[in-house]
């Protein structure tokens, strides 16, 4: 996936600002399970919230790491939630149309 422009993450910002967080980082930190959990929901909504309940003073590294492991993009940091955004792979069933 091609690095979104300012703009683009300002739009997708936006359309999150309604989401509520479908993942939550816990004592677990990144795990097999979070990063599947990520990987589900980033196939099914495109644009998803997560929450640090944990470690998060570390949340922006993290964030950067589940970032590269689910091929997605960090669109945003709003104190313990991290936007993601990834596009779905086939046109027909994207749900974010730019």
């Amino acid at each position: 996936m091609e690095k979104l422009k300012g703009s683009v993450k300002k739009h997708l910002r936006s359309l999150a600002h309604h989401l509520k967080p479908v993942v939550m980082v816990g004592r677990n930190g990144v795990s097999e399970q979070l990063i599947a959990s990520v990987d589900a929901a980033l196939k099914d909504h495109e644009l998803i919230k997560v929450k640090f309940l944990d470690f998060k003073e570390e949340k922006k590294e993290i964030a950067q790491e589940i970032a590269v492991i689910t091929k997605s993009e960090v669109i945003g940091v709003i104190g313990n939630i991290v936007i993601f955004y990834r596009q779905h792979p086939q046109a027909e069933l994207r749900k974010i149309k730019f």
